[in-house]
């Protein structure tokens, strides 16, 4: 069986990157990135790249990394490993649409191996909508599975769930968004393989681009009010609020001695925190109730 060797995913990961913006560059049609090129002190670097101000995004990132050295007792300890050095690479996209109809989008895929042998696959792809429309998050959904139910018919349902659990804002008692699927340390588990495992993970990064296309589709020409985007910038208060209380991914970035501009470009360009405030709408009303964990959107009514 052939070995995945750290270039080869390194190498693969970049190359999602270089693919993903210049599919977003396009679909924007006005904005594009800026790169910056980044070292780690303790080893490895990344390129971090940001779009602003466009037709539709108003500000995302797509990062790619791939850093290496000790790894930091801190990690250890939280994920209860003994002392070894470690690599890691991956790509993390967030997308913050200008049009409060359109969703936040927010993909991550990783790569983590140490040299006492421990490896592992993580990652998933989930949407925020500031107005959730449900047969937008049902084809969102329906898309995901169907690429899951490509390598395991256990996979959409476990990572599905898995998802409701991780992206839930429990000061808020409120899922962050619809969800999508979420992975972690997938070794070889249930008897899959590593080539298997990297499989999966490079179909879900190949899904990213068809997803969000089909998620913007007839919305981001919707026209907007100033009290709709009141309320974007206010959902986007709750999104900032779970990556920096609940994201583990912020706090490892944050913990191995990341580029700091990197680890926090999924925050949103404006957010607002109003004292109590209630919806006005049925459809803000309507959203609040279905940020739940366990809903079924393939079948949503």
């Amino acid at each position: 069986m052939k070995e995945i060797t750290q270039e080869e995913v390194k190498d693969w990961f970049r190359s999602l990157q270089d693919t993903i913006c210049l599919g977003l560059e396009k679909l924007d049609g006005k904005s594009t990135f800026q790169e910056d090129r980044w070292q780690r002190a303790e080893g490895g670097g990344g390129r971090s790249r940001v779009i602003k101000s466009g037709d539709l995004i108003e500000k995302g990132g797509v990062n790619f990394s791939a850093v290496f050295g000790a790894t930091p007792k801190k990690i250890l300890s939280a994920l209860k490993l003994d002392e070894a050095d470690f690599f890691a690479s991956g790509v993390s996209i967030v997308l913050h649409p200008s049009n409060p109809w359109v969703p936040i989008i927010h993909m991550n895929i990783r790569y983590f191996e140490m040299s006492s042998g421990v490896w592992w696959f993580g990652g998933g792809i989930d949407l925020t909508p500031h107005f959730i429309l449900k047969d937008k998050a049902k084809e969102f959904h329906q898309l995901i599975k169907e690429t899951c139910d490509r390598h395991s018919p256990y996979y959409y349902p476990d990572f599905k769930r898995w998802a409701d659990e991780y992206f839930f804002v429990k000061h808020r008692n409120e899922t962050r968004g619809i969800g999508g699927i979420f992975f972690d340390r997938l070794s070889t588990e249930e008897g899959f393989s590593k080539p298997q495992r990297w499989e999966f993970v490079k179909e879900i990064g190949e899904t990213f681009l068809p997803a969000y296309t089909r998620a913007v589709a007839d919305l981001r020409e919707r026209e907007w009010t100033n009290d709709q985007k009141e309320w974007q910038k206010i959902r986007r208060g709750r999104y900032a609020e779970f990556n920096l209380i609940h994201d583990k991914g912020t706090r490892f970035g944050l913990d191995t001695n990341g580029r700091t501009e990197s680890v926090l470009m999924s925050l949103p360009p404006e957010a607002s925190w109003k004292y109590d405030h209630r919806p006005k709408t049925s459809l803000q009303k309507e959203t609040l109730a279905l940020l739940k964990k366990n809903i079924d959107w393939i079948n949503v009514v």
